[in-house]
């Protein structure tokens, strides 16, 4: 950990002291042995640990004071942390993350006097603007405060162009189990992230599987659990295996819709995940996005459809056009935790209200979509 690099910030250190403080006592009580913590007066912070397992990890921590003090204009319930390491408010804040994983990152609003800590996702907030505030509400401080933990979904200012946000809360004991989550949910989507959450925290002690040879495990020369740890441990092989698994089981399931001949899967950056013919049609793209965790009202799936980041020269870019594929297929394992789908034609789909030939971010799996792929390639013609 000692070659690992990052920029860092000249912080006041009697007001970060108090949430440096937290996280050393927080992972105390998980049962790590603490070996060594970086200078309070820095941020953020870093800190190296030994597990009970007796493994050496790190975390980088990006630090901020979460409280409810009453702002004019606010809600009375809402609780806050405010992102500001600088007094230049055009500054922004780089979210450093160690390629060898050895260290977690993690961003997180730390309230000392109710010893709970909210985090939010580390890859949306790389680049964030100093002096943004992340607001939550009070009824999600008193279920973290019940519970232990709880994962939510953040409510956005400008919900029709704003990325769906998942929050998740701990108490100080849980330390230890968020920085695991948080390692475990590097660069997923907001649905499964917020599905990691539920399953990890909810269950921190996992077991084992028991897994049989596989001729990788022979190629490799590695038993098959060290192939799953090392998967785990790689934060971008992980993004691909979990991305390859649902476009598996779309793929395989596409194959056997009758009329459905050349389907192929597109391994190109850039491009749509699926390419087929549909009886006589020519080729028809399909692209692939996980719904929400949390289902709207009358429990209808939701698909947060956009890009995360857009071009600077043009705001519109992080929203999809109709003709950037034909089919959009919904997968419903975030909510079910079956790999299921629904399917419908871009351009069935809403536009945007403000970008002209864009489609609408916030979407409704609602009685619209097919449930059969067949019914939404007729749709096309």
């Amino acid at each position: 950990m000692a070659g690992f690099e990052y920029k860092k910030w000249s912080v006041q250190r009697s007001s970060k002291q108090p949430l440096l403080d937290f996280l050393v006592e927080g992972l105390k009580a998980g049962g790590c042995t603490i070996l060594s913590v970086s200078d309070p007066s820095h941020a953020p912070f870093l800190i190296s640990y030994e597990t009970p397992m007796g493994e050496r990890q790190g975390v980088l921590a990006y630090a901020f004071l979460a409280n409810s003090r009453v702002t004019r204009n606010r809600p009375e319930d809402e609780h806050r942390f405010q992102v500001k390491y600088s007094s230049d408010p055009h500054a922004t804040l780089p979210i450093e993350r160690d390629a060898s994983q050895l260290l977690t990152t993690i961003f997180v609003g730390i309230d000392p006097e109710r010893k709970i800590m909210v985090g939010a996702d580390p890859v949306l907030h790389d680049g964030t603007k100093m002096f943004i505030s992340l607001e939550f509400k009070r009824s999600h401080v008193e279920t973290v405060l019940d519970v232990g933990w709880h994962a939510w979904e953040r409510e956005s200012s400008k919900p029709e162009s704003d990325p769906v946000e998942v929050l998740v809360g701990v108490q100080q004991k849980h330390v230890l189990e968020f920085i695991t989550f948080e390692r475990h949910a590097l660069g997923l989507d907001a649905g499964h992230r917020q599905l990691v959450a539920e399953q990890l925290l909810g269950n921190p002690i996992l077991n084992a599987a028991t897994i049989a040879p596989h001729a990788l495990t022979s190629e490799l020369k590695m038993p098959a659990n060290e192939v799953l740890d090392l998967i785990q441990k790689a934060s971008r092989l992980k993004m691909a295996v979990r991305g390859w698994v649902a476009e598996h089981h779309l793929e395989q399931y596409l194959r056997s819709v009758p009329g459905v001949k050349d389907c192929r899967r597109l391994d190109e950056e850039g491009r749509p995940d699926i390419e087929l013919r549909f009886k006589r049609s020519g080729p028809l793209l399909i692209e692939c996005k996980n719904v929400l965790r949390v289902t709207g009202k009358g429990g209808i799936p939701r698909v947060d459809f956009q890009r995360t980041r857009a071009s600077k020269a043009d705001p519109c870019s992080r929203y999809y056009q109709p003709g950037d594929f034909h089919v959009l297929a919904a997968c419903l394992h975030a909510v079910t935790e079956n790999w299921e789908y629904r399917f419908i034609p871009t351009m069935h789909l809403p536009g945007h209200l403000k970008c002209a030939g864009r489609i609408q971010s916030n979407l409704r799996v609602d009685a619209g979509w097919y449930k059969d792929p067949a019914d939404a390639f007729t749709a096309l013609t």
